[in-house]
């Protein structure tokens, strides 16, 4: 009789050491293609004159750091001032966003529920088709929002991506907890409250990291719905900054012109600035994204 480890499928066999050597390699180059360029920004953001002009750009190794360029943009210019924006409408809009969806979701997860399926089919319908950028434009044009914070949170309030996740973990709750709530009078509004909710961390979790990226690095409705550029978020400035070479001039830098830091610099302190913030909220939200997004897809 053979034996099994000559009868397994080749998918679960082991590896030969050249296979492994391999996988190892291309593992190390996409490791190296993501952080090297991430290097560069950073030390580009804190090299001097000298080096960003020896280097003819980017930098991958400083020996005379300066913060200068990061001075030159948080003393309170316009790059401060979006930065403020974006943080209150990433804040805002992600409270509000998570808040809708749980209690869009939730009620598409209990069956008898008023135009429950009518709901759910307008909902996937707009998963499958967006309406467009002109059609937005003319509502969000009639609601009165342009020139308004409030036309980055409100046309986009809601995915639908996120309410099916979301719907999908609500549906693999026991029911039997549902049940117990309501027999001891619980209402609907308790039992998401204090039983739903809890319950639901893991994807509450990543579907508030979906939302907050959204908000981040949206920039293109910005520049859509916000003529004034007092009102631009973070991403919009640094579009503007970077691929339009726009500069920021000397009064809103508060600095001389003797001591202006390379323009490549401020460039790549922005985009820093820009980056910082998902990637200390990602670190602890990580360990959520296996169990928030999977649920559903397995049924046993």
């Amino acid at each position: 009789m053979s034996n099994w480890r000559d009868t397994r499928p080749v998918w679960m066999g082991r590896p030969s050491i050249l296979a492994r050597a391999g996988r190892g390699i291309v593992l190390g180059l996409a490791c190296l293609a993501v952080i090297v360029p991430f290097v560069a920004v950073i030390m580009t953001s804190i090299a001097s004159q000298r080096e960003v002009s020896a280097a003819g750009g980017f930098v991958l190794f400083t020996t005379d750091p300066t913060l200068a360029a990061y001075r030159a943009v948080l003393s309170g210019g316009v790059v401060t001032r979006a930065l403020f924006v974006s943080i209150g409408v990433t804040v805002v809009g992600t409270i509000l966003s998570v808040v809708c969806t749980i209690m869009l979701a939730y009620a598409l997860s209990r069956p008898g529920t008023l135009l429950h399926k009518p709901i759910l089919l307008l909902t996937l319908f707009t998963l499958l088709f967006s309406p467009g950028m002109i059609p937005m434009y003319l509502i969000v044009r009639q609601l009165g929002l342009i020139d308004n914070l409030a036309a980055l949170i409100l046309p986009v309030l809601i995915n639908a991506f996120n309410v099916i996740v979301m719907r999908s973990f609500f549906l693999e709750l026991p029911g039997e907890l549902i049940e117990s709530a309501k027999i001891d009078g619980a209402g609907e509004l308790r039992i998401l409250t204090t039983i739903v909710v809890p319950l639901s961390k893991a994807v509450i979790a990543v579907v508030g990291l979906f939302y907050a990226v959204a908000y981040w690095n949206a920039f293109f409705s910005a520049l859509l719905y916000l003529p004034s550029p007092e009102k631009w978020p973070l991403q919009l400035v640094l579009r503007t900054f970077v691929v339009n070479q726009t500069p920021l001039g000397t009064d809103e830098l508060a600095v001389g012109a003797e001591t202006m830091p390379p323009q490549t610099s401020i460039q790549m302190a922005i985009l820093v600035i820009s980056i910082v913030p998902i990637l200390i909220v990602y670190p602890f939200i990580q360990k959520h994204f296996s169990k928030g997004l999977l649920i559903g897809a397995v049924k046993g």
